[in-house]
């Protein structure tokens, strides 16, 4: 964090200039942090509701501007504090003044062509989309290295938390054997009906809320971990074992034997205090250190936690950026290709001829599963399942399969998905 708060100062007359795709939520925090920030500027905004971005950018306390054209961004360049506004996708991927690239918007088909597009024109992408990552976050790695750019999920979410942790007990000569989140919910029936009171207090969909609520968006979360990492899941959706209390005592509730079998796990907690943080089980190989960790207050082992007790999403969003740009240091990425996938399931009995609804709905929620048995029994991605028109009947807590739905013609993250080792 030192040499990144350091390059950052050093560009404090200079900053890295960011396009940053998206107007929610997340996004017009992220806007009003670097308001206040050195080091980098976001340079234009790019939504699909150049309104909602007007808007998103008055907020955040600085003067947006209507963009058509790169002369037009180069304009804005020269007059801090404007932003570009537009909802142009291609402005923000290949104007000759934008360093870097934020996905901030949470979708599938369309931040799978902006991310490409950046990837392919040599800009650095900095994702907090964690649900196209799992998906086809391999092949956005292979263009970044074919373009000499960095493609990085981005920190201040719950994966590149866990990362962080990890490379820490790693430093430390222990052996991580389970990356972990703290969660306070999981109720896979949940719908963007339950959960509409909760995201108007927010300003946030009630579809987003429901991924959060219903299992999906942690099963994203541990899926991008488990590929950055080379580790699997001990069964379908995880253990998710109930801890009231000190995030501590999961040295207690995971099976040791099965750790170690499995070469390292991804899995959550419910229950732990302090949540939302993340946390990592692990061994220490050398004995002669064991000692010192009971001195140190760690326990007597065999196995010790390690954790952090929050993240911060857009608040640590920076230091990805400033990583990526001037480091060429990715935060955290799928190098181990697709190791776990999120599978579609069931919330509800469904009928043949019924069009699947998104992330966050009614229809379904999202399990993690191993790669190789997701694949060997051909069950359909939920990043794919959106638009997807059932030929069978489908139970309750059902995995979909790709030989019960119809998939839509065409769509670029499904191609995208079919490079993905």
């Amino acid at each position: 964090m030192y040499l990144v708060d350091k390059a950052a100062q050093e560009r404090a007359n200079d900053p890295i200039r960011a396009a940053v795709f998206g107007a929610g939520f997340i996004a017009s925090g992220l806007l009003a942090n670097l308001r206040n920030r050195t080091g980098v500027r976001p340079l234009l905004v790019v939504n699909r509701t150049v309104e909602t971005a007007i808007d998103a950018v008055t907020s955040a306390g600085f003067e947006p501007v209507r963009v058509e054209s790169d002369k037009d961004i180069e304009s804005v360049a020269a007059r801090p504090p404007a932003i570009g506004v537009t909802d142009n996708p291609e402005l923000g991927t290949s104007s000759t003044f934008v360093e870097a690239v934020v996905e901030v918007t949470g979708t599938i088909e369309y931040a799978a062509k902006l991310i490409s597009d950046a990837l392919l024109k040599g800009k650095h992408v900095i994702n907090m989309n964690a649900e196209i990552d799992a998906y086809v976050g391999p092949a956005f790695l292979e263009m970044a290295k074919a373009n000499n750019c960095v493609y990085t999920v981005a920190d201040g979410d719950q994966p590149a938390a866990e990362m962080n942790v990890l490379r820490y007990v790693n430093y430390l000569g222990a052996t991580p054997l389970l990356a972990g989140s703290i969660k306070g919910l999981i109720d896979q029936y949940r719908t963007p009906a339950t959960q509409a009171g909760f995201a108007a207090q927010w300003g946030q969909t009630p579809e987003m809320v429901t991924s959060f609520a219903d299992g999906t968006k942690i099963s994203f979360e541990q899926a991008v971990v488990a590929n950055a990492t080379g580790f699997s899941v001990a069964k379908r959706g995880m253990i998710g074992p109930s801890l009231e209390g000190p995030i501590e005592g999961a040295t207690n509730v995971f099976d040791l034997d099965l750790l170690r079998s499995s070469g390292g796990i991804v899995d959550y907690v419910l229950d732990a205090t302090p949540g939302p943080g993340v946390f990592v089980l692990a061994e220490m190989p050398d004995d002669s250190q064991k000692i010192y960790l009971d001195y140190l207050k760690m326990g007597d082992g065999p196995l010790y936690c390690f954790y952090q007790p929050y993240h911060l999403c857009h608040l640590e969003l920076p230091s990805s950026i400033v990583r990526a740009v001037e480091y060429g240091d990715a935060t955290i990425a799928p190098t181990h290709g697709l190791q776990v996938d999120v599978v579609t399931t069931a919330k509800q009995d469904l009928a043949a001829g019924h069009t699947l609804d998104g992330l966050g709905g009614f229809d379904t929620f999202g399990q993690c599963e191993n790669r190789s048995l997701a694949a060997d029994e051909d069950f359909l991605p939920i990043a794919a399942a959106q638009g997807c028109v059932l030929k069978n009947d489908v139970s309750k807590d059902q995995v979909i399969r790709y030989s019960d739905v119809e998939v839509p013609v065409g769509r670029f993250a499904d191609e995208l998905r079919n490079r993905c080792a």
